[in-house]
């Protein structure tokens, strides 16, 4: 568990972590309030105690139910006191105590496919946001609340305050640059899937190649549409957000009313990268199905090709077999049996008639190679 007191110019992290009950709300600022989800659990009544304390109200039981589910997709709700927003985010790895996503996507095989497609896994981040307190829950190894706690100190520091570096304003405005860096995360692991997800598409047009690694694909397919409905629970709970802040009350100054502006921009710019990522999934799925159809297609056409040469092939040697056929009857008046140059007028004539048929079918473009 960690807590920071956060100013307008400064940050100060609490060093007694662990003593609640003598917490307080600064004169000017607020507080971020972060622990991990099995500390949320083991301390849900002093961490109530303290939200009556400092916010006069505490956390409903189904709001705490939520906080501690870790399978719940990303969704925001609210009270008449306080915002809730659960937000997914990607998950390097899960502890033993972390449960499983509802629907995990299948292992791809070590033998083929891009390895970054392992990695398609997401945890559940919960955000109780007051008018002067953030909690926020975790997982146990959420490396993205340690990035960007260690960024807000850096933020906090003359050198970055001389440089230009701004600290979040209000708990709502820390809450929506938490959530950019998880979608960060995500426009990353969307380059890194192009990258990867080319191969495969090489793979499966290269004529020379043969395409097993149904599986894998299969796989890759699935963690795709997986991936594609996170970002859309993602998208909608931030546009609930949205419409939230636009019920708010007017602020009564300029200063205030700047702030909400600027909370909005930065909403609308989440949900901006939130959509980048859900567009460039579904462009990659559609990759995906459109080089499984051309492979289909060029297997198809190779197919064809090796099909008609067979059968130009047996043309050719149909009218020859029907010569040697005749000339194998067992009759004694057949013509040329008894010349010494039968075999050689017949041979000749033989070599003709393929000749013939060959630049027949070449002309006909029947022996043409199909071009790659």
């Amino acid at each position: 568990m960690r807590i920071f007191h956060i100013q307008h110019s400064s940050v100060t992290e609490s060093p007694a972590l662990e003593d609640l009950a003598q917490l307080a709300l600064p004169t000017q600022g607020y507080i971020w309030l972060s622990c991990s989800r099995q500390a949320f659990e083991r301390g849900v009544a002093p961490i109530q105690a303290m939200l009556q304390k400092l916010c006069g109200v505490q956390l409903v039981d189904l709001h705490i139910s939520d906080l501690l589910n870790a399978q719940l997709p990303s969704h925001y709700d609210y009270t008449s006191q306080y915002d809730l927003l659960v937000f997914r985010r990607l998950a390097a790895g899960h502890s033993p105590t972390e449960a499983r996503p509802p629907h995990p996507p299948l292992r791809v095989p070590p033998r083929g496919g891009p390895p970054i497609l392992r990695r398609i896994d997401t945890s559940p981040v919960g955000f109780a946001l007051f008018d002067r307190v953030l909690l926020t829950v975790h997982p146990s190894d959420c490396a993205v609340r340690d990035t960007y706690a260690a960024k807000l100190l850096q933020a906090a520091s003359a050198e970055s305050r001389a440089a230009g570096a701004r600290l979040p304003l209000s708990p709502a405005d820390l809450m929506l640059r938490v959530i950019n860096q998880m979608v960060d995360g995500f426009l990353e692991l969307r380059r890194e899937l192009t990258h990867q997800l080319d191969h495969w598409q090489a793979e499966l047009l290269n004529p020379k190649t043969r395409f097993n690694n149904w599986a894998a694909l299969l796989d890759a397919r699935l963690s795709l549409h997986n991936l594609d409905e996170i970002c859309e629970d993602q998208r909608a709970a931030i546009q609930d957000w949205i419409e939230a802040v636009k019920t708010w009350p007017d602020a009564t100054t300029p200063a205030g009313q700047r702030e909400r502006d600027l909370l909005q921009v930065r909403s609308r710019d989440v949900l901006e990268h939130i959509e980048r990522v859900v567009h460039h999934v579904r462009r990659l799925e559609q990759s995906a199905e459109t080089a499984v159809q051309m492979h289909f297609s060029v297997q198809g056409s190779r197919t064809n090709d090796i099909m008609r040469t067979l059968t130009v092939l047996t043309a050719i040697f149909l009218p020859l077999n029907l010569i040697t056929g005749f000339f194998g009857m067992n009759f004694d008046a057949l013509p040329l049996i008894h010349q010494q140059s039968g075999l050689w007028l017949a041979i000749g004539f033989m070599v003709a008639i393929a000749i013939g048929l060959v630049v027949l079918f070449w002309r006909k473009r029947y022996l043409a190679r199909s071009g790659r």
